[in-house]
């Protein structure tokens, strides 16, 4: 009997796709046979040369910025535009301002930005996501996945970056909810939550000698993670292999959750 996560006939919608976590989830979702649409902000060139690497015939590019809700709906319009459907949606994309703010220097302007791109545009996405799968056919028992992609801070939080751990809180409450209220039409919504991950986003902290020493002083295993290691288990999420996982937060983050 040969076994394999097999995202065969499958469309996948995967946001901050051009680096990072998510250009390794696009890759990944892509040779596992899915028809993949990713957005980009800025970077126009990376995001194209990732959808020629993948195959232009089964991934596709869709310049998007998800700040607030105004853009997700027609985000979700050119995936199911490009590939005809959606059968899973992956908000990878967020943001993480990278120097320690105390709260009570905490400006509005970013606190609102944070929630604006990390949990405004997710809401937005999830909805219209949610509005698309359950009106198109459906293909076998399962209509549909949803992984989000939270964080050990939205867990236990993190000093000096409050505004971020809200938000990425406020995901992990978001799945736990929606798992009971989308079940009954055969829609499954789980929760990836990394570490540490070695990305342009944790670059300037872990590129500090004395920062890095401390990060990796809090994590089990002794190193920070890849992206090819976050996609992994975003992938396992939306196969057959996880027809009985609903509503569930997956650690991945090499103990680091444990530790804090």
């Amino acid at each position: 009997m040969s076994v394999s996560l097999s995202l065969a006939n499958k469309v996948a919608l995967i946001t901050g796709g051009s680096r990072g976590i998510g250009a390794a989830t696009v890759r990944l979702f892509a040779a596992a046979g899915a028809q993949v649409v990713f957005n980009y902000q800025k970077a126009k060139a990376v995001a194209e040369s990732l959808a020629r690497e993948c195959g232009e015939e089964n991934c596709a590019a869709v310049q998007c910025d998800l700040t607030g809700t105004g853009t997700a709906q027609e985000l979700i319009a050119a995936a199911v535009r490009r590939f005809g459907r959606l059968d899973i949606l992956v908000a990878n994309h967020g943001v993480w301002p990278a120097e320690d703010v105390p709260i009570e220097n905490l400006s509005e302007q970013q606190w609102h930005n944070t929630v604006a791109v990390n949990l405004d545009a997710v809401f937005a996405l999830v909805k219209h996501s949610v509005a698309q799968m359950k009106k198109q056919e459906r293909r076998g028992r399962i209509a549909g996945h949803i992984v989000l992609i939270s964080s050990t801070a939205g867990q236990r939080g993190e000093a000096f970056h409050s505004d971020y751990a809200a938000t990425k809180g406020a995901l992990i409450s978001m799945v736990k909810g929606l798992s009971t209220e989308l079940i009954r039409d055969g829609l499954y919504i789980n929760c990836v939550a990394p570490g540490w991950v070695q990305t342009d986003m944790s670059e300037q902290a872990l590129a500090d000698p004395k920062t890095r020493k401390a990060i990796f002083d809090t994590i089990p295993l002794g190193r920070v993670g890849t992206p090819k290691e976050i996609a992994g288990p975003i992938l396992f999420l939306c196969t057959e292999h996880a027809g009985f996982i609903t509503g569930e937060v997956l650690n991945v983050n090499g103990g680091a959750v444990l530790a804090g």
